[in-house]
């Protein structure tokens, strides 16, 4: 893994893909700049990405006092573990978050000491320590809700539960980009693939698959993956969103009703779905997409959901 930053690629209308290189890895978690009148970063990576981050935006001409706003889609620290040292490395910009996350960012210590359970010693690898954002630096985003980028140019947010309660949706009015967060799945622009992101605990395959739904009816003209890149196929790729939300959901379900505890069943899913992805045959691709979004944390959050929902249907919640 190379340590040099990745250059910022130029997507098109001042919207530039950063590559955050988090864990060293490329091609993991993007940030995007706007450079637009009033410019905006949707999310920062993780905190140990922030150095990169900000060497990335000067290259692009924007200093210290030029970033407006700083937007992240939700608050995992893969996607906004850096706003505490982006905050402080751009003082005039303001931090624009869902309005269940807002507390977290103000105050990380609940949200670090989750991670630092789930995590452990990968913690500080991969993610580092999010630090906390005046609160009157942070301005809540409601569904509905717009953050302004001059000259007429905006972003339109939706909620897009599923993946997190506090996940948002955003679409740019000028260039018709969705930024997708973690909504739509993870893809792997090597391979082509696309894999759903259900970890624990909050996925909702309900949810989940109502915000696919929001998605396609804002007619987006392009997918910008946070794991990771453009996507141009916009109907196609929410398909198959849906489509792997639905079978790994059936697998964990059918290994349920084997009587598979949950270690067999992520061998189940494994193996169901081994011919599935053509990342199984890049070693290298397969490792750093486990290292974002494993395989075992994505199937327990699928089993924790089916555990709430046995709950309801027997009364006992």
């Amino acid at each position: 893994m190379d340590a040099t930053p990745a250059p910022a690629v130029d997507l098109g209308d001042e919207v530039w893909l950063v590559d955050t290189r988090m864990g060293g890895f490329d091609g993991i978690t993007a940030g995007y700049l706007i450079r637009a009148e009033r410019p905006c970063l949707v999310e920062t990576g993780a905190a140990r990405s922030a150095p990169d981050v900000v060497s990335a935006l000067a290259a692009l001409g924007v200093g210290p006092e030029d970033l407006a706003t700083i937007v992240v889609t939700h608050i995992h620290l893969d996607h906004a573990g850096g706003v505490g040292d982006l905050a402080a490395a751009f003082p005039r910009a303001d931090v624009v978050v869902h309005e269940a996350g807002a507390r977290h960012l103000a105050d990380p210590a609940r949200l670090m000491a989750s991670a630092a359970r789930v995590f452990g010693d990968v913690l500080e690898e991969v993610f580092g320590q999010l630090r906390p954002t005046d609160a009157e630096r942070i301005r809540v985003l409601t569904d509905g809700a717009t953050v302004d980028l001059g000259g007429g140019r905006r972003l339109d947010s939706f909620d897009s539960p599923g993946h997190a309660r506090h996940h948002v949706g955003l679409v740019d009015s000028l260039t018709g980009d969705l930024y997708t967060g973690d909504a739509a799945g993870v893809w792997t622009p090597e391979t082509g693939d696309l894999r759903p992101a259900t970890p624990p605990p909050e996925f909702d395959l309900d949810a989940a698959l109502g915000s696919l739904e929001r998605m396609r009816e804002r007619r987006a003209t392009r997918l910008l993956f946070s794991h990771f890149g453009p996507v141009t196929d916009v109907d196609a790729t929410l398909d198959r969103s849906v489509e792997e939300l639905r079978l790994w959901v059936e697998l964990v379900r059918e290994a349920r009703g084997d009587g598979l505890d949950l270690d067999h069943a992520v061998a189940r899913v494994r193996e169901r779905t081994a011919e599935r992805y053509a990342l199984r045959s890049v070693p290298e691709v397969e490792h750093k997409i486990e290292v974002l979004s494993s395989t075992e944390a994505d199937v327990a959050g699928i089993w924790r959901w089916l555990d709430r929902q046995s709950e309801l249907e027997s009364g006992t919640s």
